[in-house]
C-alpha cells in the first residue's frame, strides 16, 4: 500500500531526486551544495503551491488516507492512563469504536470515538470503522456514566457512516443513532467533539451533538459521500470531485456555515506527516475548549448545545 497521496507524485519525485544527488555528491566527493539548495527550494515552493491551495477533493483524500492517525492514536499522544471499557451491556463489543476513562491534565475525562484499522486484517475487526447499533449503544452507556460522574466528554470523530447491513438494521440502528441524539443533547457535562477524519452522516453526528464542534483542516463532515451525491444528482459516482466542490463539505466550508467552532491547523502535507505534531494542535484547541466548559453550570451547558444546533444553517430563498 502506498504511503503516498496521488497528488503527491511530484514531491515524491522531486524528494527521491534531491536524496539520489546528495548520496551521489557524498560518494564521489563532489560539492553540489549549490544544485542541491536549488532543488530543495524549488521543493518548497512546489509544497507551499500544492498544500496551500488544497481543493475540496484533495482534501477528502487527505481525509480518507489510510496513515491518517485514528482516535487511538490521538488517545496516545493526548490522554494518560486510559483505561478501554468494553460492551454495550445489551449485545456484544463493538471494534468500530473505542471509548474509556482517562486523565486529561490530570483530570478524569471520558473519551469516545470512530475506530478505523491500519491494515487489512485490523480494518475487517473493526468493520472499516463503520459501527453496529452495539458501538452506538456502548458510547451511550460511557456519556451516562459520564454524566453519572461529573466528567467531560470528547469524541473523536472519523467514519464514513453507520455500517448499513442487515444485521445492524434488524438490531436498531437507527434507533440507537435517534437515541444518542436525543441524550447527548440533554446530557449534562461538557461535551467536545472533534472530527479527525471523515464525518459521515448519522454514523458520525451519533458522537457530534457537542458544545463544540472542532474539525482538522483536511477532514470532511457530511450527510451523504461525494460518491453518493454524485449517485444521485448526476446518476454518475465518477462525478465525485465535482460533488465534492458543490457540497461544501470541508472544514473551512463548514467554518463559514457556522457549523463547526474552530478549524485545527494540520501539519504541511496533512497529520500523518507527525502525528505528535499534530496531537500538540489539537491539544491547543481541546484544553481551551475545556476550560472554558468546565466552568459553566449543567443547564448552561445544556441551553448553549441547544441553541448552538438551533442556529447552524443557513436559510436561502429561492
Amino acid at each position: 500500500m502506498s504511503n503516498h497521496l496521488s497528488f503527491e507524485k511530484p514531491l515524491v519525485e522531486l524528494r527521491e531526486k534531491i536524496a539520489e544527488l546528495k548520496s551521489f555528491a557524498k560518494e564521489k566527493g563532489i560539492d553540489l551544495s549549490e544544485e542541491i539548495q536549488t532543488l530543495e527550494g524549488r521543493l518548497a515552493q512546489l509544497e507551499e503551491d500544492i498544500y496551500g491551495n488544497l481543493h475540496p477533493w484533495q482534501r477528502v483524500q487527505i481525509a480518507r488516507f489510510s496513515e491518517r492517525p485514528t482516535t487511538l492514536d490521538y488517545i496516545e499522544h493526548l490522554f494518560n492512563d486510559f483505561l478501554e471499557m468494553h460492551g454495550d451491556r445489551l449485545f456484544a463489543d463493538d471494534p468500530a469504536i473505542v471509548g474509556g476513562i482517562a486523565l486529561y491534565k490530570g483530570n478524569p475525562v471520558t473519551v469516545i470515538g470512530h475506530q478505523r484499522g491500519k491494515d487489512t486484517k485490523d480494518n475487517i475487526y473493526r468493520n472499516f470503522g463503520m459501527p453496529h447499533p452495539e458501538g452506538y449503544r456502548k458510547a451511550l452507556r460511557l456519556m451516562k456514566q459520564a454524566e453519572k460522574f461529573s466528567r467531560p466528554v470528547i469524541c473523536f470523530i472519523d467514519t464514513k457512516g453507520a455500517y448499513p447491513g442487515k444485521a445492524a438494521e434488524e438490531r436498531g440502528q437507527s434507533e440507537a443513532i435517534a437515541r444518542n441524539l436525543r441524550e447527548m443533547a440533554g446530557l449534562k457535562v461538557p461535551i467536545v467533539s472533534i472530527v479527525i477524519g471523515e464525518g459521515g452522516s448519522g454514523g458520525a453526528l451519533a458522537l457530534g451533538v457537542g458544545n463544540y464542534i472542532h474539525m482538522l483542516e483536511n477532514s470532511t463532515y457530511s450527510v451523504i459521500s461525494p460518491e453518493g451525491a454524485a449517485a444521485l444528482l448526476w446518476k454518475d459516482a465518477s462525478y465525485a470531485k465535482q460533488a465534492a466542490e458543490t457540497m461544501q463539505i470541508t472544514a473551512p466550508d463548514l467554518k463559514k456555515l457556522g457549523v463547526v467552532d474552530t478549524v485545527i491547523e494540520e501539519v504541511r502535507g496533512g497529520a500523518h506527516k507527525d502525528v505528535k505534531k499534530q496531537a500538540m494542535l489539537i491539544d491547543q484547541v481541546l484544553e481551551e475548549s475545556l476550560h472554558t466548559l468546565t466552568r459553566k453550570s449543567a443547564s448552561e451547558l445544556v441551553k448553549e448545545r441547544y441553541e448552538k444546533y438551533k442556529e447552524i444553517g443557513e436559510i436561502i430563498t429561492l
